[in-house]
């Protein structure tokens, strides 16, 4: 299993995330559409934060069930929580924040958002 390093612009939030990156998911919704983030979904226990917690800025929309995490100084958006359809908690990492990820090698699938 791979550990990659992980971080906003300015580097305030940073994080380790462990696993095989296999494909990358972009959505069509409305903040998905906007962010341009390519997302790679992994179990939460698999995300580990080298910032506190407490210095991360957090948005929730419609439902209120994904808190989009971002740095409140750069505005970056590196990583989403929530709970994915088997009832565990999920993170959703934006690829773009990963370093030495070569995003055009790796296969990107669509998903239509904005049709939920």
């Amino acid at each position: 299993m791979s550990t990659y390093h992980g971080s906003c612009h300015c580097g305030r939030v940073a994080f380790d995330v462990e696993g095989e990156i296999d494909s990358a998911l972009v959505c069509n919704c409305s903040i998905c559409h906007r962010k341009g983030s390519a997302l790679w979904f992994v179990p939460r226990e698999k995300l580990h934060l080298r910032t506190p917690e407490a210095e991360l800025a957090t948005y929730t929309f419609n439902k209120h069930v994904i808190r989009h995490r971002f740095c409140p100084t750069c505005g970056i958006h590196p990583f989403g929580e929530g709970v994915g359809p088997d009832g565990k908690a999920m993170a959703a990492i934006n690829l773009r924040c990963l370093d030495g990820v070569e995003l055009d090698a790796i296969p990107v699938q669509r998903f239509d958002g904005r049709a939920l």
